[in-house]
Parts: C-alpha cells; structure tokens; sequence
C-alpha cells in the first residue's frame, strides 16, 4: 500500500521521494503505477467522440500543437540540451515554463536523457534507438522503465545550479495542469460569447489538451525512433542518424537529424539554404528582438564537407563530450550577461 502511496505522489513529485522503496527492485521493469497519467492522456484522447469537433477546437489543437513544437525543438533541445545560444537568467526561466507546457517532464530531465543520447547515439546504452532496441521501445517504451524516471542531475551541472529550474523540473506536471485548465476555462468562455458555435469547455480541453499534446509527443518521439531509420545521411557520424525533409517539416527542423548528429553544436540543423528549418527561422526573430543571442553557427569547414558527401568526423561519443563541454562556459557568459541587464536596468 505504500508503494501505491508513493507512486501516486510521484505523478506530481519527480524528485527523490520514495527512493528507498527502489532498492532491490528491477530498474528494467515498467513502472505500472507511474505511467497511469501517461496511459489515460492518451485514453483522453477517445474523448472527440463524445464531445465532437468545431473548428475552433482544431485551429486551437494545431496552433499549441505548433507553439508547443517550437519550444521542445528550440527550447528544451536546441537550448537547455546544447546550448547553442544566450539568453538572460528570466528568459532561461521562462522558456523553461513554455518547454514545460509540453508536457514532456522538466527540463533538467530533458536535457540530460538527450545530451546521454549523444553519448551512446545507437548503441546498447542509447534508451531510444530502433537498431539497439525494438521499435516500440525507441519511440515511446523506454520512457515507461523504471530506471528513466529520474533526472540525472550529473549530467546537467549547467543547469542543475538553478533553483528555479529544479523547480520546474521536480514538479513539472505543474505548468501542463495550467495548461489544460486554461483550455478548459478558454472553452466556457467561447461558449458563453458564441453560444451558436457549439463550442464546450470539454470540447476545448480534448483538442485543445489531449489532443494536441499526444500529438505532439509522438511527432517529437519520431525523432527517436524514424530519424534513425527513414531518410538520406550526408554525413558518417558512427550512428545510423539520418535527414528527412517530412520529419523536419513535422517537428520545425528537427529532421536534420543526420546533419545535427555531425555538429550538434550549432543552433541550425538545416545547414543548407534548401533544408527548411522553421524553429531556426523562429529563434532567429527571438535575437532580433534582443532576447537571445551569440547564435551558434554552422562552421564553414562543416558546410563545404557536407558537400563532398564524403563528409567524416570523430566518434559519436568524443563529438557529444566535446559538446556539453563547450557548453559550459556559457553558463559564466550568461551570469554575466545577466548582471549587465540588472545593472543597465539599475541605473536606467
């Protein structure tokens, strides 16, 4: 009875609550328990053939479906994962609260699973790829096992020293929460100001929620699993990674897959003109409303061997270590950048 107590906190708590109930226990093993929430978002879902469909209901689904995107692609990976521009100490935080809406746990959590990823890109201890693993298991399974739950905090040390984005990321059920009330309320409201629509509050919280972020959790998890399988390589990168013009379509950029496994350093996975890259385009109208900066581009060196399609580069793992390392530096840039913004406001 105690373990049901504890598994149910942890559907709000992510952080070590209960630990010592996982001693001894099989960290392979799914944990029925707290996947509860994940299994009746998805059952939620069902819900559009009692409460129907209005375009109202759609356009919102798309449009948080999309605004949602661009903050997993932008925020939580090309961002908190990579670090591959700047921003002040408040708009860290509040992208942080925009990734989280998303509904895919905090971003500590997000960034670390990812930056391991990189590590071991396709190999036995890659969690999410489709040639170590089934299928099922590199889209969506992995997240289900016990031993994925937690955030490793280790390897995150550039973020982990934020207070408020340990908040975040202990109680990350917190902002999706807001979320789907605000779907909710949005629908009374729409009801009561359009009553011939036919619009309901339900119906707002199935599209506008359920819908949308089961969605977009599996077009985000297509690049787990598809990006390793569907598509061209133009680089050799030692994992199976690969590009695909349907996937970056669907996921703002994120397709590019092979070419961000050769440099995952850079802010733009779409490195040639051609390859559309609309969370790119969209982080770049963010630095020319001066809310982030020092974009990290493509080196030259690396578009022109993209060319060749001959292109070769250091292992996967010596690349994904290079990577966090580079990364941490800007943690002492940002601070600083902070302070300027604090000061400049001070004496202005």
């Amino acid at each position: 009875m105690k373990s049901l107590w504890i598994g149910f906190l942890r559907w709000f708590d992510n952080g070590q609550v209960g630990a010592e109930l996982d001693e001894g226990t099989n960290p392979d093993a799914i944990d029925w328990v707290r996947v509860i929430p994940f299994l009746g978002m998805h059952l939620m879902v069902l819900g559009v053939f009692w409460v129907g469909w209005s375009w109202p209901a759609v356009t919102l689904c798309l449009a948080l479906y999309f605004i949602r995107m661009f903050a997993v692609t932008g925020f939580y990976h090309r961002y908190f994962s990579h670090r591959t521009f700047q921003t002040t100490r408040f708009w860290q935080f509040i992208m942080a609260v925009w990734g989280s809406s998303a509904t895919q746990k905090g971003p500590l959590w997000w960034a670390a699973h990812h930056r391991h990823h990189h590590r071991h890109s396709d190999d036995e201890e890659d969690p999410h790829s489709p040639h170590s693993h089934s299928l099922f298991h590199s889209h969506v399974g992995w997240i289900t096992i016990r031993r994925y739950f937690p955030t490793n905090l280790k390897a995150v040390p550039d973020l982990a020293k934020y207070p408020e984005l340990r908040f975040l990321d202990r109680f990350y059920v917190l902002v999706p929460v807001l979320l789907g009330a605000a779907c909710f309320f949005f629908g009374k409201a729409w009801a009561y100001w359009f009553p011939e629509s036919g619009v309901t509050a339900m119906q707002m919280l199935v599209w506008g929620f359920f819908v949308s972020t089961v969605l977009l959790f599996h077009c985000t998890c297509l690049i787990n699993s598809a990006a390793h399988l569907m598509g061209k390589k133009r680089f050799e990168t030692g994992d199976q990674s690969r590009n695909s013009l349907i996937l970056a379509l669907i996921t703002l950029g994120e397709g590019w897959h092979n070419n961000h496994h050769y440099y995952p350093g850079a802010v733009r996975q779409g490195f040639y003109w051609w390859e559309i890259d609309i969370t790119y385009y969209g982080l770049r109208m963010l630095q020319g409303l001066g809310l982030i900066w020092k974009l990290n581009a493509v080196p030259q060196t690396v578009v022109d061997l993209g060319r060749t399609r001959k292109a070769a580069g250091k292992p996967v793992a010596e690349r994904a270590v290079e990577m966090v390392e580079d990364a941490l530096p800007n943690v002492a840039d940002l601070e600083a950048a902070a302070k300027a913004v604090t000061r400049k406001t001070a004496t202005g």
